[in-house]
């Protein structure tokens, strides 16, 4: 599971060096590619096989689900991290998601995401506030914190 929230930096060649915490999970192989608002997703390759099983299992004739999939798929890029622990992004893949030196890398269970550091500062700025308002039945049972910690 990927935890946390770091602050790396992209160097001259688009590369970026995982979290010291994210490496060995990485080691064998990763997934880049675009993500919901502007950023990237970084999946290690098993877990990547595994989505793709499932959203493959979406019916052809659900126009959302294929342009998901067009978009998700088309824009993967698949490589190995090198010793240091730095993968390079793709210019295409820097672009959406308007990456510059400063970037902020977190941990979001199954997958790490890439965001630019002002665009995540904007979107946490935005999104705290509801995180905190959240109550039983606006997410699915059981995923309440709260909820489970009134059940022990």
């Amino acid at each position: 599971m990927f935890l946390g929230t770091h602050n790396p930096r992209l160097d001259d060649k688009g590369r970026v060096i995982l979290p010291a915490k994210f490496r060995e999970a990485l080691a064998e192989g990763v997934v880049i590619t675009k993500g919901q608002e502007r950023c990237l997703y970084v999946f290690p390759e098993e877990e990547f096989a595994r989505l793709a099983d499932a959203l493959q299992a979406a019916p052809m004739s659900s126009k959302t689900a294929r342009a998901y999939n067009r978009v998700f798929f088309a824009s993967a890029h698949d490589e190995v991290p090198d010793k240091q622990g730095r993968v390079t992004i793709p210019p295409r893949l820097r672009q959406y998601a308007g990456l510059d030196r400063d970037l902020i890398v977190i941990g979001a269970s199954n997958r790490v995401e890439i965001w630019n550091a002002d665009t995540w500062e904007a979107y946490l700025e935005a999104s705290e506030e509801d995180f905190a308002d959240i109550e039983e039945g606006d997410l699915p049972e059981g995923l309440l914190v709260e909820r489970h910690v009134r059940r022990r």
